[in-house]
């Protein structure tokens, strides 16, 4: 898939292309049904399929106090936006101003002017340009408009919002189902306390880069891909009452790691299933002995 960051270099050499517009955060089944369409409308048309997306989401430039922690990172979504066909992904920086950009002006120069667009593809709830203008109704009446009715999973609608209510909660099961795969935290590994070493459960300490959504503290059984190979993993999220921790932080024990180092390279996290709370203990060696216990049912799994 190609990518391109802002619409000032494409040069569009198709006569006409189907594009398909969202912020798709996560890019969750409902995401993957309004893509999906796209990528086959334009195939069945001879047509590239473009996806349009932003590099944050709108609410952190119109509405900060009320933007919405992140599902998945930039670099996520576009994993998925190829996986699912899409020949070439834009990522349009959302500012202050395009937000003040009208609705015509966005899809005479935009759509139609440097992408060519011969037809779109929208969610039902899409909406752009200032006052979000630019309605289903309103693009149907200007160009021909595919609009994806909402998703529903046994009976409820899927949306990032109910997936990142599910993270929050710990039950990442859920957020799983409505994402069509297992919710991850990435990041790069930093040094922690080094205590995990000590105890014979060395870690990889994440730090991550973006404002994610995440999971409620516990232990989760789950896998970490690594510049090394994919190993299962025990995760622990929260503050650590047992070794007197005070921030929050998330860290791994990767089964059967051969050992190279990690510290500064980026990894993985798909979280499957929590398997318990986090908890204060008496001891160390306490707290060892449910850390051999954890580890033992993340292998058993």
């Amino acid at each position: 898939m190609q990518v391109h960051f802002g619409l000032e270099l494409l040069q569009a050499e198709w006569p006409k292309s189907v594009v398909c517009v969202g912020t798709f955060d996560g890019v969750h089944l409902g995401h993957r049904a309004v893509i999906g369409r796209a990528v086959s409308d334009a195939a069945q048309r001879d047509l590239p399929c473009i996806v349009v997306t932003f590099d944050r989401h709108p609410a952190h430039v119109l509405a900060p106090e009320r933007c919405p922690k992140a599902i998945a990172s930039l670099g996520e979504n576009l994993e998925q936006f190829a996986s699912l066909g899409v020949g070439i992904a834009v990522v349009i920086p959302f500012t202050r101003e395009l937000s003040q950009t009208t609705a015509q002006t966005f899809f005479d120069q935009a759509l139609v002017g440097t992408l060519k667009a011969g037809s779109l593809v929208i969610g039902h709830d899409f909406a752009f340009g200032k006052g979000r203008e630019g309605t289903p109704e309103w693009l149907k009446q200007r160009i021909e408009t595919d609009v994806v009715p909402p998703f529903e999973l046994e009976g409820s609608r899927v949306s990032s919002s109910a997936i990142r209510s599910a993270v929050e909660h710990g039950d990442v099961e859920t957020a799983a189902k409505l994402l069509g795969r297992p919710f991850e935290v990435g990041g790069v590994v930093v040094s922690g306390q080094k205590l995990g070493r000590t105890l014979g459960y060395p870690t990889a300490n994440l730090a991550r880069s973006f404002d994610q959504v995440t999971p409620a503290d516990g232990i989760y059984a789950g896998y970490a891909t690594t510049p090394h190979g994919v190993f299962k993993a025990a995760v622990s999220i929260g503050v650590r009452p047992a070794v007197g921790g005070k921030d929050r932080t998330i860290e791994a024990y990767l089964l059967d790691y051969p050992g190279q180092e990690l510290y500064g390279r980026a990894i993985s996290l798909a979280l499957h299933r929590r398997i318990r709370e986090e908890r204060n203990f008496e001891s160390l060696d306490a707290l060892k002995d449910q850390i051999a216990r954890d580890v033992a049912l993340v292998a058993s799994l």
